[in-house]
């Protein structure tokens, strides 16, 4: 079974096009190898996948599946050998979780803010 096709089927991907995407940008490995889309994979191959943020997830094949099963099913398909975060990555997951939702809820400035931001520059 095609590498891209497995990810996409065991739901550690949205889409075939989102795991194709980042076979080709070398975040994933499949025993210690760079992971093509195109590559055969077989139950026991040890899969380790770059997630956002540093973060690695390392999983090994249990079960093969042609097309999409439920979500439940899905995760039988393979065994999760990451290694549970402390709680130091944690707290600052969270820490940046907040920081990030407070600059999104800055927003664009309004017509008043960018005139007060054109007057401090001098334009």
């Amino acid at each position: 079974m095609r590498l891209d096709v497995w990810l996409d089927v065991s739901c550690l991907f949205k889409t075939r096009s989102e795991a194709q995407g980042a076979c080709k940008g070398g975040k994933v490995e499949v025993n210690g190898q760079a992971g093509k889309p195109h590559r055969m994979v077989r139950t026991g191959d040890q899969i380790e996948l770059s997630r956002p943020f540093g973060a690695k997830q390392s999983v090994v094949i249990v079960g093969l599946a042609e097309r999409s099963i439920p979500k439940a099913d899905a995760r039988r398909l393979y065994e999760d050998r990451t290694p549970r975060p402390t709680p130091d990555q944690i707290a600052s997951r969270r820490a940046e979780r907040v920081f990030r939702s407070a600059q999104a809820a800055a927003g664009r400035p309004d017509t008043q803010q960018r005139r007060a931001v054109r007057r401090l520059r001098g334009y």
